[in-house]
């Protein structure tokens, strides 16, 4: 008996209707652990390098871990992967919520998507019942009119759904699925991807009894991780403000990006802060699946009702378009997440074309009359509509950043802030030198969440010199010693991923090692992982990825980041004066990866 896993494979073929299970292979997870590892690897082994992105040869993989619904705290999360709509190389989206685990208590480990369907469908998996549905009748409806539809039509309230809304649908190239209406797979254009397939949602249910091989082994290293992450100095922060607690912290570092990057300071940070959601707007705290932290948070305000948002969306909403409003902030989050779209992507198209306006390369005449100015309300909500429909202008904006420059040109290229296609998230990099070499090196774009190295920010020195053999790698100021932390935090974000568990847990906070992992995949699967083993599927796995995009036209050029946080120091504040080597910082990480120096495995 194969614990732990649940136990198949499912394949789904649109275009003809097939369907077929396979085993899971012990041997196999040996090698990829599961969920993000296991994707991966199977578009390694099976993508056909020149398929279009939106072409029914594309795959579409949902992976979840081997620990994903067990007792492991925020054992949650699940992976969506194909060829990126929106890049054109590896795409990837993770999110916690409900589903992950009721996919894996009914039997699977990964459904592997192919084909084109000739109408719109929905995938119908109740354990050993699988089934394709029309869903010509839910086509045009948001995320959360979609998942109650699909639940009212099975009479079944427990079905857990991943759906996209109209921006799917209508392939905008950065469109979200999303679970429990909020759970967003936010990043590289997952939604598009359904839509692409007329796919406009999965439903799944599950009664299958999840085991482990060593019960009471299993049991008492969770209790031991619960133990850690209640002790954690951040567990209550955490717990009040969720990732939204940065909005006020990296103010106070310089790096809170304001006016499209121009400034890492927002004056009225505390009109738009995490602190202030939670004391005026937040109705209550919400979890995933099994997590004792209950970061989430429910709103409510005149105009909507929610949850979140997160930091991200907080931010790409607030400071980094001159938005001071979080009444209008928290408006916005709710219409992205029904309608499907990300909000980095979208919020980085209007910050560019406010940038461009005010510098005078753009006028409001480029934009369908829509004045671009900072904070204009209007504009933003209207644009974002227009994206959702590509109606006008919008269409343009629906491609991304890099899409959108290129088709206006006049030196507006340069104020396109992406990596690899894919738009940059809400750090400024030139006070997190760390962050600014996962940025380059990410392999799905512009990225923290494939290192996120926030050890950097934590000022443990001792800790640093003794990891990583330097105490500058503790240092955020510091480019010493960054190339030897993202090496490390790298695989530490590829293990929550393939286990799968929060990285706000497992990561962040620094709750789980790789020795420990061992321990809990031995106790949880009966299988052979040691610490040596675990390390070198997780390093696997990277190089895998890496010579995907290799296939795919990604080369060492493109390791890099925007010129403004390489060659434009801050003006003010406590990262003033600093930018990021990242061509010195990316030759060290080549060398501790054991690449070449074009980035190429050995």
């Amino acid at each position: 008996m194969l614990h732990g896993y649940g136990g198949h494979i499912l394949r789904v073929d649109l275009t003809t209707g097939k369907i077929r299970r396979e085993k899971t292979d012990a041997h196999d997870m040996l090698k990829v652990i599961g969920g993000r590892g296991l994707n991966s690897w199977r578009l390694y082994e099976e993508l056909k390098r020149d398929v279009d992105p939106l072409s029914p040869e594309n795959l579409l993989l949902i992976g979840v871990g081997p620990l994903t619904g067990t007792l492991l705290t925020s054992s949650a999360y699940m992976t969506i992967s194909g060829k990126s709509p929106m890049t054109g190389i590896l795409g990837d989206s993770a999110a916690g919520g409900h589903f992950g685990p009721e996919f894996k208590q009914a039997g699977y480990d990964q459904v592997v998507i192919t084909g084109q369907s000739e109408q719109p469908c929905y995938l119908l998996i109740a354990g050993d019942h699988v089934e394709i549905r029309d869903a010509t009748h839910l086509w045009g409806q948001d995320i959360w009119e979609t998942s109650a539809a699909i639940r009212k039509e099975l009479n079944d309230n427990a079905f857990q759904v991943a759906a996209i809304g109209p921006a799917g649908e209508n392939l905008v190239k950065y469109a979200t699925v999303a679970c429990n209406n909020s759970r967003m797979f936010g990043r590289t254009g997952m939604g598009c991807l359904f839509g692409s397939k007329r796919l406009k949602a999965v439903a799944v249910r599950g009664t299958k009894r999840l085991t482990v091989a060593d019960p009471l082994g299993y049991l008492e290293l969770c209790r031991s991780l619960d133990q850690r992450i209640v002790a954690h100095p951040e567990y209550e922060r955490r717990k009040a403000l969720g990732s939204t607690l940065l909005m006020t912290a990296l103010n106070q570092l310089g790096i809170l990006p304001t006016n499209h990057f121009q400034k890492g300071i927002a004056g009225y940070v505390d009109r738009i802060s995490g602190e202030k959601l939670a004391r005026e707007f937040k109705v209550k705290n919400k979890s995933c699946f099994n997590c004792s932290i209950h970061c989430s948070r429910y709103y409510i305000t005149h105009e909507a009702e929610c949850e979140g948002p997160e930091f991200e969306t907080l931010c790409s909403y607030s400071s980094r378009i001159g938005n001071q409003d979080l009444k209008f902030a928290l408006k916005m989050t709710a219409y992205l997440n029904r309608m499907g779209v990300d909000s980095l992507s979208s919020g980085e198209t209007i910050g560019w074309a406010m940038e461009c306006v005010q510098r005078g390369l753009l006028t409001k005449d480029d934009f369908d009359g829509l004045e671009f100015t900072w904070g204009n309300r209007e504009t933003i909500e209207k644009i974002v509509q227009m994206i959702v429909h590509r109606e006008g202008i919008g269409d343009a904006f629906s491609e991304g950043t890099f899409s959108l420059a290129k088709h206006f040109g006049k030196g507006t290229e340069e104020y396109a802030f992406h990596v690899k296609g894919l738009d940059m998230i809400c750090g400024d990099p030139r006070g997190l030198k760390a962050f600014g070499l996962t940025y380059a090196i990410a392999s799905r774009g512009a990225d923290h969440l494939r290192a996120e190295p926030f050890f950097e920010l934590t000022g443990r020195y001792e800790e640093s010199e003794k990891r990583f053999g330097t105490r500058d790698a503790a240092d955020r100021l510091s480019d010493n010693g960054k190339a030897a932390l993202v090496e490390y935090t790298e695989r530490q974000a590829l293990l929550t991923d393939c286990l799968t568990m929060c990285k706000n847990i497992g990561l962040s906070m620094d709750i789980l090692d790789f020795e420990f992992a061992s321990r809990l995949l031995r106790a949880g699967t009966g299988l052979k992982f040691t610490t040596e083993r675990v390390n070198e599927a997780l390093k696997g796995i990277i190089d895998i990825d890496r010579r995907l995009n290799i296939d795919l036209g990604v080369d060492a050029s493109q390791d890099t980041v925007p010129k403004r946080v390489t060659q434009e120091p801050l003006e003010e504040g406590a990262s003033k004066g600093t930018v990021v080597p990242i061509e010195k910082m990316v030759k060290e990480y080549y060398h501790l990866k054991g690449w070449d120096d074009h980035g190429n495995p050995g």
